[in-house]
């Protein structure tokens, strides 16, 4: 295991600083949270810069250390997030990439990466959560197509998006795990019904999305038809390992935030409110250390995230809602105020030990796949 950079990789960061040096002042004023379209217009106009640039397809063509850099650089220069480029870009784009024939690689990654098609999510269904493999949605061949009936639930950006990764049961019969395909959908074939969601801050990037009949063409199909189960477990493999990297740089700039707030409002008199804040200064440099270290084992193996991404991802959403629980006391009063800094990225916090499988799920994952116990009855 190596955790340095090599001098390659080294110009890589610097070129990189140099370029977003230069385009981030000319870049346009952020929408409003509220318009979507101005969203999608924004977090796309982005990416085609970055494709323009050559930088579009580090996040599944370059090394993972690569990767790693030009997260830790973007977030560190306040660069834009993926937004409504993040399930194309973190999830659905690598599993293609790995898992999709030279077609299907052909038809889908340029549009990703140029910005030009926006992807959703249909994993979670409203009996299928935490328990994935339970879905119910059911998809029957006919002729060339699959024809697709029920309903999804928390589908991430389902209100702009072009194409759906979507789970499906193909093999009622079949084992919950062994009867499942995944599948490429596009969100204007007929019988598609989105209904936004809320959350608690107010904002609605999940939707429910209901599927009455809908006809998916069968070369949609990534992966043979019931090892959906596999292919997911690539595409939930990338969003444990390696999608959160640049909220761990934001995490660490927000707790130098709150220690330079604490000292302004004379909450830094506190010592217990200090020795918490060095307390998870020490964690999300653990979790820094421990992400460069699933990069290395990854570039080691010559493939994706592995089991590892679960104990960052288990570890990481318990600091992140302390973080901004030490936030509201830092805050006092101003911790109810939604316009205050901080306050949406807390309420977002309480969903991180559900997102991206359950904790309790990725309890499960690092007891069998890393400790060798066995499985729960």
């Amino acid at each position: 295991m190596d955790l340095s950079y090599t001098e390659e990789e080294e110009q890589f960061r610097a070129e990189l600083r140099r370029w977003l040096g230069t385009v981030l002042p000319t870049l346009p004023a952020k929408p409003s949270p509220d318009d979507w379209p101005g969203r999608r217009a924004y977090d796309m106009g982005w990416q085609r810069r970055l494709y323009d640039a050559g930088y579009a397809d580090v996040h599944w063509d370059a090394s993972p250390t690569l990767r790693l850099i030009f997260l830790e650089e973007t977030e560190k220069a306040g660069a834009p997030y993926v937004g409504a480029g993040f399930v194309g870009l973190l999830h659905a784009g690598p599993t293609i990439a790995a898992e999709g024939t030279e077609e299907q690689r052909a038809r889908w990654l340029p549009p990703i990466l140029r910005g030009d098609e926006v992807w959703c999510q249909g994993f979670s269904e409203p009996e299928a959560g935490s328990d994935l493999a339970a879905l119910r949605t059911r998809a029957w061949r006919d002729g060339d197509d699959y024809v697709v009936s029920g309903s999804k639930i928390w589908t991430s950006h389902a209100e702009v998006a072009d194409w759906c990764e979507l789970l499906v049961r193909t093999d009622p019969a079949a084992p919950k795990h062994r009867g499942i395909s995944w599948l490429a959908m596009p969100m204007d074939a007929p019988g598609i019904t989105v209904r936004p969601l809320k959350t608690l801050a107010g904002s609605a990037e999940f939707a429910e999305v209901f599927l009455d009949e809908v006809r998916v063409p069968v070369g949609n199909r990534v992966g043979d038809e019931n090892d959906g189960w596999r292919v997911t477990m690539v595409t939930l493999s990338f969003e444990r390992g390696t999608a959160f990297v640049g909220e761990v740089v934001a995490c660490r700039r927000v707790l130098r935030e709150l220690a330079a707030e604490a000292r302004k409002n004379g909450r830094w008199d506190d010592p217990a409110l200090r020795r918490r804040l060095g307390s998870l200064n020490a964690e999300f440099r653990a979790l820094w250390r421990l992400t460069q270290w699933n990069v290395s084992e990854a570039e080691a193996r010559g493939g994706g995230p592995g089991v590892g991404g679960s104990v960052f991802k288990l570890r990481y959403s318990q600091v992140r809602q302390s973080l901004y629980d030490v936030a509201a006391e830092v805050l006092g009063e101003g911790a109810l105020d939604l316009e205050a800094p901080w306050v949406v990225d807390r309420l977002s916090s309480l969903s991180y030990t559900i997102a991206a499988g359950t904790s309790q799920i990725q309890r499960n994952i690092v007891a069998e796949r890393i400790l060798g116990l066995p499985k729960g009855r």
